[in-house]
């Protein structure tokens, strides 16, 4: 009954099913973005496919639900002591500030991409994505050649991240995580530290990406606010996770996931919005 009242709220255009499939993808894209990084994209992803929305309305309103998740799991980082220094929070702050520029950039690309061009760059970047995790976990970093964030060396890495980042994360609305923590992880920052840096780079993200959504006016608010629900409760439940377990084995699952949505996506499955 009340999942009725909602989709009737939200429009005809969502029928039941897909309203209970969207909140699911949710959850689960929640808990993957505190655990291992990437799993806002599930969402985006889904919107893209599910629902009749333009690159713009899709980009925009799953970086209006990762602001939410990008500050929880902030916190939570915090709590557990991950982000409680000041080594991690010089990188931080230097990564959230240099993904600002990139993020509004790529949201005012995203407004030249069609349906098609958006499913291209979309699934190229997700295999992208799937592809750096196997190599991480495949190979593993020597101790002298792992990072310190807190190195003048480091900071420039962290800068160069953020940039990186920037620009696709405001383009494709997949937050930061999704890229951030495979980049972090393969220069040689712990797991969880990058998890946890990259929950705050999400915020700055997010947040420009956003603000240039809602002047473009193509934000599904409701939609948005909705999806936040399932999303919060993935993402504590991801951090809870992520203390406690070893995740090597989702994140060699998700690795191939992500390589087979984004062939997915590259070969039509998806049908371009109206």
């Amino acid at each position: 009954m009340v999942l009725t009242l909602i989709a009737s709220f939200l429009g005809s255009s969502i029928s039941l099913g897909t309203l209970i499939f969207l909140l699911f993808i949710a959850l689960i894209g929640g808990i993957c973005i505190t655990t291992i990084g990437p799993g806002g994209i599930f969402v985006t992803i889904a919107l893209f496919v599910l629902l009749p929305l333009s690159p713009g309305a899709v980009a925009g309103t799953a970086s209006a639900t990762f602001i939410a998740t990008g500050i929880a799991g902030s916190l939570g980082y915090l709590q557990s002591g991950e982000l409680n220094n000041w080594d991690a929070v010089k990188a931080a702050i230097v990564l959230g500030l240099t993904s600002i520029a990139g993020s509004y950039i790529g949201s005012e690309v995203n407004k030249l991409m069609d349906g098609s061009a958006f499913a291209l760059v979309l699934g190229g970047f997700v295999i992208f994505i799937g592809c750096i995790i196997l190599y991480r976990q495949y190979n593993t970093l020597a101790q002298e050649k792992r990072l310190n964030i807190g190195s003048l060396k480091g900071l420039i890495w962290m800068g160069i991240v953020g940039l990186l980042v920037g620009f696709p994360g405001g383009m494709l609305g997949l937050g930061g995580p999704v890229f951030a923590v495979p980049l972090l992880v393969v220069l040689g920052a712990p797991m969880l530290l990058s998890v946890a840096l990259a929950q705050v780079q999400s915020v700055f993200i997010s947040g420009m990406a956003t603000v240039g959504y809602a002047l473009q006016g193509v934000i599904q608010w409701k939609l948005a606010f909705l999806l936040v629900i399932p999303l919060l409760i993935g993402t504590v439940s991801g951090w809870y996770i992520a203390q406690r377990i070893p995740v090597k084995r989702l994140k060699v699952a998700l690795a191939f996931v992500l390589v087979g949505l984004g062939f997915y996506l590259i070969l039509g499955g998806a049908p371009p919005p109206s």
